[in-house]
């Protein structure tokens, strides 16, 4: 028994020895092109940082991802004389990069001669791409979905091992479809893939079908054989035919999302212009107090409550309606009340209040811009096929339908709405009928004004809040007005859509400032033909 013991002692140590000797043959074999690559880096050549880049990757070293993350980040230095490659950290230490252990700068200095390895636009896509496979097998989804995607962009045929190694792993659609993605655009710049997997991979890429797929399938080198050219071919022309159906889509988001502000800033003035027949200059500098009443909220809360500010907006469009429907009702009693059958002296009017708004709030806040910040429920976007739709402007759409839905239900449901619709066909007749029609008319100036100002909450968040935040919409808020049909709302609404719309298309063709142009002369012609608008008001009584 004691011969049998000792023999099976003699065994396990034998066994522990010939594991210990492989697990260090299997090291060294691993170290030794680390190494050999490392050594690349102190030539200071991109001749020689370029492979040494995908060989360091294709290691598997523990020390691969850290290198290639600073030689990313430029913290990845060498020197000349000791043929010795560093990792600067952040706090200024330095590491060996074939081992990770600081090294000692006292009492040795570090080398004199310590530069930056240094990259190019060329050798930076080669570092996305070594960084793209070492991260495909990460634990975290969101960096293997960015690691795929960096593959896809730096078409590295020296990744496919490490996508079918990631691919044999992953269970998540949402990350598989770009792994496959990735793979399918690494196999189409392998000089070792077969014609029929290259066929295959166009597929894929083409069902992909983004501006990236389609750079991709544009840029195949001149040597692609005949069947993979004319099968990219077929692929780009779908792509392309598909990409300005998408761009078409997106173009009438964009509008819908224009025609959205345009209506949220016109449709105050449909009431004061439309329904009192004041042209309010000053119409505006109500959003921009909106606005400023949105950014003193944030200002107090940022300061005393920092946990309220995702409900920032919610409090400020009230205090915004209050604050400038409360000023508006002021222009009214003391200004626009001795004007009325007068549209050029309120024109002028309302104009020099305008000025005195804004100089006012140019003194109390200053000239610059003010930060309003994006509550967390309307920040980022997500997409629908080919076009990105922004949670901001998804949600000043919506917000803008139940304002114009709450106008009309109080244009239609209340008595105040009964009254203003009176006063507005037949002010004589209203004032028989016991109609107080300066009171209704300072409410309904003040409506229009408070409107503007919660218009204002709504432009904070898409535009510069500044004194002269009012001047950029005023003028396409009397084009909205004058186009429906004035004193309509349904007609404002229309007039919004359609412009914003319009506008968004015209932009590709003729830029910004003539598409303007081309919309304000077809409202010239169009008015020359309807004066009153698309939607005009009928009737015996309405008042011309």
């Amino acid at each position: 028994m004691r011969v049998i013991a000792e023999r099976f002692v003699v065994c396990i140590l034998a066994f522990v020895v010939l594991f210990a000797v492989s697990l260090l043959a299997a090291t060294t074999l691993n170290a030794a092109p680390f190494d050999d690559a490392l050594l690349r880096f102190t030539t200071d050549d991109y001749s020689d940082t370029d492979p040494a880049i995908g060989e360091i990757a294709a290691t598997g070293h523990a020390m691969a991802a850290p290198v290639i993350s600073a030689l990313r980040d430029g913290r990845l230095m060498f020197s000349a004389a000791t043929k010795k490659v560093f990792i600067r950290e952040a706090d200024g230490r330095l590491l060996d990069a074939a081992t990770g252990q600081p090294v000692a700068t006292s009492p040795v200095p570090a080398p004199a001669d310590l530069a930056m390895v240094r990259l190019n636009n060329r050798l930076r896509r080669t570092v996305d791409a070594a960084m793209g496979a070492l991260t495909l097998l990460a634990p975290d989804p969101t960096i293997r979905l960015q690691a795929a995607q960096a593959v896809f962009k730096s078409r590295d045929a020296a990744a496919l091992p490490t996508l079918d190694a990631a691919l044999a792993k992953e269970t998540l659609p949402r990350v598989r479809k770009v792994l496959n993605e990735a793979r399918a655009a690494a196999i189409l710049f392998s000089e070792g893939a077969s014609e029929s997997d290259k066929v295959d991979a166009i597929v894929v890429v083409r069902d992909r079908g983004d501006q990236d797929a389609l750079g991709l399938l544009s840029s195949l080198p001149a040597t692609t054989p005949a069947l993979v050219a004319r099968a990219a071919r077929d692929a780009l022309t779908a792509m392309q035919q598909n990409l300005a159906l998408w761009n078409a889509v997106q173009n009438f988001w964009y509008g819908l999302s224009l025609g959205s502000v345009l209506l949220l800033a016109a449709i105050g003035l449909a009431i004061t212009f439309g329904v009192m027949g004041v042209i309010n200059m000053a119409h505006g500098e109500m959003v921009m107090l909106g606005a400023y009443t949105t950014y003193v909220v944030q200002e107090i809360i940022r300061t005393r409550y920092p946990w309220l500010f995702d409900y920032s907006l919610l409090m400020a469009v009230p205090l915004a309606f209050c604050v400038a429907g409360i000023i508006g009702i002021g222009i009214e009693r003391t200004v626009i009340r001795y004007l009325y059958g007068r549209p050029l002296e309120t024109l002028l009017a309302t104009w020099g209040i305008s000025l005195i708004l804004q100089q006012a709030v140019r003194t109390i806040f200053g000239a610059n811009n003010r930060e309003v910040g994006a509550p967390s429920w309307m920040s980022g976007s997500f997409e629908i096929g080919q076009i990105s739709i922004t949670y901001g402007r998804l949600w000043i759409i919506v917000f803008t339908g139940v304002v114009f839905v709450a106008l009309l239900g109080l244009l239609r449901l209340t008595r105040l709405g009964l009254e203003m619709r009176a006063v507005t066909q037949n002010r004589t007749m209203a004032a028989s009928m016991g109609i107080r029609t300066k009171r209704i008319d300072a409410l309904t100036f003040g409506l229009g004004s408070g409107i503007a100002g919660i218009a204002g909450v709504a432009l904070s968040q898409i535009d510069n809040v500044s004194p002269n935040l009012g001047q950029s919409y005023i003028i396409d808020s009397f084009m909205v007005v004058v186009f429906g049909g004035v004193g309509n709302l349904w007609g404002t609404l229309v007039a919004a859509l359609t412009l914003g719309i319009a506008n968004k298309f015209l932009e590709p063709y003729a830029g910004a400032v003539l598409g303007k142009i081309l919309i304000l002369v077809f409202i010239i012609l169009f008015i020359q033909k309807r004066p009153r608008g698309m939607f005009a008001l009928k009737g015996r009584a309405v008042e011309a």
